[in-house]
């Protein structure tokens, strides 16, 4: 089949261009006809250009689609599908408006595969670069159930809270960054700076100078003396990291390191307990297996960590265990949430509780926060405080001794 690129309007009177496969301009026209447009003009495509296109495309995909993206598509095929519009107008029409290319070009792919014959969640698994699997299992049941605008509008709620809790943690995470990046730039100028403009005073004195001073001139000498070796050891040593972090022990491990860092650590497990609650709840009540939907949810938590601890309870679940023993077993879930899910057990409303253990997640993340900066404070003042005695000390000590010198 040849590609062809072309302009249409679209019912709504609106001029549209993009591209298509065909077997001929004739047959890409009444494709054309089929999605509801009317052509003004079709051409073929070179196929150089195709290739350039798909090759950034492919370069621009290699990670998923921003929340923010996924948000707005979510809500737009819910509105789309709610409406009755077709499901391959649909798909077209969010082509035809996406800024995103990678989404693009999924989306044209999505809308080809759909005119094949297969389904809708069939001609998007193709793209799990993009959509992740937890986005495409919910869309499976719902295409099987008959309830995809249902699907569409659970993941945009799900989305939305998880978009919220993601922003309360950058929020109170900004500030702490803020003063940490703040101070290692002042430290930098300090040594470049500020301290050599004292060493050439200091030279001129030709006074023992006392062991701070020295430190603080040694530093300052080392860093400006050896800075190209300093850069490209911290350079070589970020690449290497982050091969290691690539690797899946790597990940592993740096996903459980995250987990004990002292304040941060907490927040990060509950954010991440959280979201297995929320998505979780979710998907059982799509009506996926509850085996299945632990698989997927592993993979969707975002912490390599805590989804092993997740096969771990699937594996138990499937050998028979209860869900609540095996929440047990693992050591992720407080004793209080693992009462919530054996009574979620017992009456058979596991994914409503699920939904209040995501509640109580999202207030213990809310309490969290809120103690953030009054235990991050000491801490930072602590720093800055040792930074300026330090400073103060090394620079000022030889002054105050010359005084005093000067003086008797």
């Amino acid at each position: 089949m040849a590609s062809f690129s072309y302009k249409a309007r679209n019912s709504a009177g609106k001029l549209v261009s993009n591209s298509l496969e065909a077997e001929n301009s004739r047959q890409a026209a009444q494709t054309l006809l089929n999605r509801g447009l009317t052509p003004i003009s079709i051409e073929a495509s070179v196929e150089k250009n195709d290739d350039l296109l798909n090759t950034f495309v492919l370069w621009q995909a290699h990670r998923q689609l921003s929340i923010n993206d996924l948000m707005l598509f979510s809500r737009q095929m819910y509105s789309l599908t709610k409406a009755g519009v077709p499901l391959i107008r649909a798909i077209n029409s969010l082509a035809d408006t996406s800024r995103n290319l990678a989404l693009k070009q999924a989306l044209i792919g999505t809308a080809r595969k759909l005119e094949s014959g297969q389904s809708l969640s069939q001609s998007m698994s193709q793209y799990q670069q993009i959509f992740p699997v937890l986005l495409l299992s919910i869309i499976s049941v719902g295409e099987t159930t008959g309830g995809l605008e249902r699907a569409f509008q659970q993941i945009g709620h799900y989305l939305e809270r998880e978009k919220e809790t993601q922003t309360r943690v950058k929020s109170a995470l900004r500030y702490p960054t803020m003063v940490i990046f703040a101070i290692s730039v002042a430290m930098v100028i300090v040594n470049i700076y500020v301290i050599p403009a004292f060493k050439g005073v200091f030279d001129k004195m030709g006074a023992e100078l006392p062991w701070q001073t020295r430190l603080l001139m040694g530093i300052s000498d080392f860093m400006l003396q050896y800075w190209p070796h300093l850069l490209g050891g911290l350079l070589i040593m970020a690449i290497l990291i982050s091969k290691y972090l690539a690797s899946k022990d790597g990940r592993l491990q740096w996903h459980k390191a995250l987990l004990k860092i002292p304040v941060i650590g907490s927040i990060i497990e509950r954010a991440t307990m959280e979201r297995f609650s929320r998505s979780f709840a979710m998907i059982l009540t799509a009506g996926v297996p509850l085996i299945q939907g632990i698989s997927i949810v592993a993979q969707a938590v975002g912490n390599d960590y805590i989804g092993s601890m997740l096969h771990k309870m699937q594996v138990g679940i499937e050998k028979g265990d209860s869900i609540s023993r095996m929440a047990r077993s693992i050591g992720l879930f407080p004793p209080l949430v693992i009462q919530m899910i054996m009574v979620g057990e017992e009456s058979g409303n596991i994914a409503e509780m699920l939904e209040e253990v995501a509640d109580f997640y999202e207030g213990e993340i809310d309490v969290e926060l809120k103690n953030l900066s009054s235990a991050i404070e000491p801490f930072l003042i602590v720093i800055i405080g040792v930074m300026v005695l330090g400073l103060a000390l090394g620079i000022f000590l030889p002054m105050w001794d010359l005084s005093t010198n000067t003086h008797r």
